[in-house]
């Protein structure tokens, strides 16, 4: 198992990320057309395509530099809530995390954790609200559960597993916040789109760590 990625490894994760959440443009686009005004895809696009040509020059040496590279770069390529929601995830992990020279399990749980935090005490909207917050909740705690102790790969698993079912339960949530809210029960039947963000980026950084494995990366890999 990975236990733990370098700055440059991390950073070439998040450029696997950026490219899937472009190539996931129509299906979050179809999502928010459902319960929203249909631009959440576009957004989201804009914002890694943006992370991609920035991380691609970036010289970042700490975790909290990289993840401030990433939250700042969506917050003003996306714009609007889009843009201050997901950028806010990764700004506050990197106020926690200076310093740091790698990506582990505990980095990732202080990541989750603290974004979920400041996301929540940004945007006012809290769990069982069919939000972001749904799938980003399950997610840390699953995180903080197995850290510091677990491998990445273990915590990114536990991770992405709890944002599904996060993600899953949006369905039968009504929306109370957001663009959803005017749609009351109708809003019921549906995934939140920023649950999906949520649940998409997680399974891109998963998917990284377990492609690096399976490739023979063993930086800090345990048994």
């Amino acid at each position: 198992m990975v236990k733990e990625l370098s700055i440059a490894e991390a950073r070439d994760m998040f450029l696997a990320v950026a490219a899937e959440m472009i190539a996931a443009k129509d299906r979050l686009t179809k999502a928010d057309q459902k319960i929203g005004d249909g631009d959440h895809g576009i957004g989201i696009a804009r914002g890694f395509e943006a992370v991609q040509v920035k991380l691609e020059e970036d010289s970042s040496e700490t975790l909290d530099a990289l993840l401030k590279t990433v939250g700042m770069t969506l917050l003003s390529a996306i714009g609007g809530a889009g843009g201050a929601i997901f950028g806010t995830l990764f700004r506050a992990g990197a106020k926690t995390l200076s310093g740091r020279e790698s990506l582990d399990s505990e980095s990732l749980a202080i990541m989750l954790s603290e974004g979920f935090a400041a996301v929540q005490a940004r945007g006012g909207a809290k769990l069982g609200d069919k939000t972001m917050l749904d799938a980003l909740g399950p997610a840390s705690e699953a995180a903080s559960a197995v850290a510091p102790d677990a491998s990445l790969s273990d915590a990114l698993a536990a991770a992405v597993a709890a944002a599904q079912s996060g993600t899953e339960a949006t369905i039968d949530m009504i929306a109370t916040t957001g663009k959803a809210r005017s749609l009351g029960e109708r809003s019921i039947g549906h995934p939140d789109p920023g649950a999906i963000s949520t649940t998409l980026i997680l399974e891109a950084m998963e998917r990284f760590v377990r492609r690096y494995q399976e490739k023979g990366g063993s930086r800090g890999a345990s048994d």
